[in-house]
């Protein structure tokens, strides 16, 4: 049987990490846990990805870190949302609403000229 895990597209990590962030400041492990609960382990993110990419997110002015401690009482970084990070969010969710709304329409569309279309 396939795998049933689902290989993120690009850029959708970042736009899944601000969504979760909206609920308030997480720490990496619980931003991938949210991730992983949220799409019924279709998504796991993996540290090598979820990192680099909340680096990336922090240098473009989307997420602010601070430490603090975890529910295991341990010293762990927190990522927050900051204003140009709700912005993003929005726009990148505006988008993937658009392209994914206009991929689900070709894959249920009617073959076009009936059953001989094609040939």
């Amino acid at each position: 049987m396939a795998d049933d895990r689902f290989q993120l597209l690009p850029g959708t990590l970042e736009l899944l990490v601000l969504r979760v962030l909206q609920r308030g400041a997480q720490h990496g492990y619980g931003i991938a846990r949210a991730i992983q609960e949220r799409s019924k382990d279709v998504l796991q993110v993996e540290e090598g990805s979820l990192y680099p990419a909340l680096h990336r997110m922090e240098k473009r002015g989307w997420i602010e870190a601070s430490w603090g401690a975890s529910e295991s009482n341990r010293r762990a970084k927190f990522y927050a949302l900051t204003r140009d990070g709700r912005r993003e969010y929005a726009a990148q969710n505006e988008n993937w609403q658009r392209v994914s709304g206009a991929i689900e329409r070709v894959l249920r569309a009617q073959t076009l000229g009936g059953a001989g279309a094609g040939r």
